[in-house]
């Protein structure tokens, strides 16, 4: 059987940060990356539907290690792959990964001190297994496969065409079309100004409103540094603004909510004029970031409003027609094609089965290990970013904090770290502290956080920061052998 030093899942945004890491951090480490797709990064590859971009700014997206160059601060799927395509270049981290191969378990044995992977290879049409002594999980969190669409009453009688954006397809035809969107989430606020130059009309359709705010798709700050400064100095200054603007923003939302909601309400009628029902469409009835806050670059989808190329309708639906949608006030929308933006379903761990010492670990019972490794699975981790913030951000300070773990070991002779619950004085919380649907869904398959360090996390990058990368490894928690 081939081993190797560490096994990574997946060749996403979070794969190719590990990979990097051990390439600069550990590179007397042997490691390998298994993606069962055919191409790497992740969501940026796989999600194919209208104007998919990021809903982060790219200073704090892109890798701490390697400094954002291009122009928009809020960027395109494309230009996101190329920068991920560059990065692996640049590391030479192609010859590490393996496309077609699906993890589908992951077997502890304490007694070999060691992993046992198994999968299979859809290029060759064959299982395989390797062996590894440490796991690195960097699947993510929602279900590839699918997304989440609810049971529309009447979908069946509907003739038009159907389809959840993680779905799209390039046969999709929206031109001189009516559209009905669904949601007013991240991923509707992000199609329906890419497809409202084209279609006849589109409506964003919500069952309730999202906060929704404007960006910058060019950093004026990001372009002055860069024009002055070396490209890493400049990064990292335009990096550390936008840090520091999303902990303001997040802190000022838990203080002082209805300030917060207020001023977002404004820059909203700033655009839309005074006359437009703000308060019907854009009231969220939960506090901002009770759920996360949408971004949109230059008030791309206010403005599209404005401009008459799309409505809004705040309804819930009675059921769909043959021709649209009927609200429950009975109101009819016509629709050619109806895009059921409704969110994800989580997927824990990629889907793969893992056992420590041939028990079958059930993560939702147990609790996360400075959001990076789980109580009582040895010599693993996972890399989940921040939900309130950058999800690199914290897949930056996970990747560099496994590293220092790694040469922690090695440097004392350590074969297995283990965290484990030693204060009986912990009371758990779910890990995800939104209302989101899709978190209030998943609450049974999620792992939980505890009230207390080292088991809470701090969903703030400066304490991660002081935590992970410069406070000392070894805790009464983790467990060395």
């Amino acid at each position: 059987m081939q081993h190797f030093d560490i096994v990574i899942i997946g060749a996403g945004i979070s794969g190719i940060d590990a990979a990097c890491h051990f390439k600069m951090k550990c590179p007397g480490k042997s490691f390998i990356i298994y993606e069962g797709r055919d191409n790497y990064g992740g969501t940026w590859d796989l999600f194919k539907y209208p104007g998919i971009r990021s809903d982060s700014d790219m200073h704090t997206f892109s890798y701490n290690f390697r400094p954002w160059t291009y122009h928009k601060t809020i960027s395109d799927a494309d230009t996101i792959m190329d920068y991920l395509g560059e990065t692996i270049k640049e590391f030479g981290i192609h010859e590490h990964i393996n496309y077609h191969h699906w993890i589908t378990n992951a077997a502890w044995s304490s007694k070999n001190n060691q992993w046992v992977v198994k999968g299979r290879d859809n290029s060759m049409n064959e299982d395989f297994e390797v062996s590894c002594n440490f796991l690195m999980v960097c699947a993510g969190y929602y279900d590839y496969d699918e997304g989440y669409t609810p049971d529309y009453p009447g979908v069946e009688n509907y003739k038009g065409r159907f389809v959840h954006p993680q779905k799209w397809t390039d046969d999709i035809v929206y031109d001189d079309k009516n559209v009905v969107v669904i949601g007013s989430g991240a991923t509707a606020v992000t199609l329906i100004p890419a497809m409202a130059e084209k279609t006849k009309h589109i409506t964003m359709l919500q069952r309730s409103p999202s906060y929704i705010m404007s960006r910058p798709l060019y950093d004026k700050f990001s372009k002055f540094v860069n024009l002055i400064f070396p490209k890493r100095l400049a990064h990292f200054l335009a990096r550390w603004k936008n840090i520091l603007l999303q902990i303001y923003l997040y802190n000022a939302s838990q203080k002082s909510p209805n300030a917060v909601k207020k001023y977002i309400q404004k820059q909203i009628r700033k655009v839309l004029g005074k006359d437009y029902p703000v308060e019907t469409h854009f009231n969220p009835d939960y506090n901002p970031w009770d759920q996360r806050l949408c971004a949109v670059p230059d008030n791309d989808l206010f403005l599209a409003i404005k401009e008459g190329k799309c409505s809004v309708e705040t309804e819930h639906i009675e059921t769909f027609i043959e021709n649209g949608i009927r609200l429950k006030s009975g109101k009819e929308l016509d629709a050619d094609l109806v895009v059921s933006a409704t969110g994800l379903k989580i997927k824990i761990l990629g889907g793969v089965e893992v056992k420590v010492d041939d028990n079958v670990i059930n993560v939702g019972d147990l609790m996360t290990y400075k959001g990076i490794m789980l109580q009582d699975v040895p010599n693993a981790a996972t890399v989940v970013g921040y939900t309130n913030a950058s999800w690199t951000l914290k897949a930056d300070l996970a990747c560099a904090y496994v590293c220092r773990l790694l040469n922690h070991m090695d440097a004392h002779g350590l074969k297995t770290c283990t965290p484990q619950l030693v204060d009986d004085d912990v009371n758990t919380e779910p890990v995800i502290n939104f209302s989101s649907g899709y978190v209030v869904r998943a609450l049974d398959v999620l792992p939980k956080q505890g009230d207390k360090y080292p088991w809470r996390l701090h969903q703030n990058y400066v304490k991660d920061l002081i935590v992970l990368k410069y406070r000392k490894i070894e805790d009464d928690s983790l467990k060395f052998n």
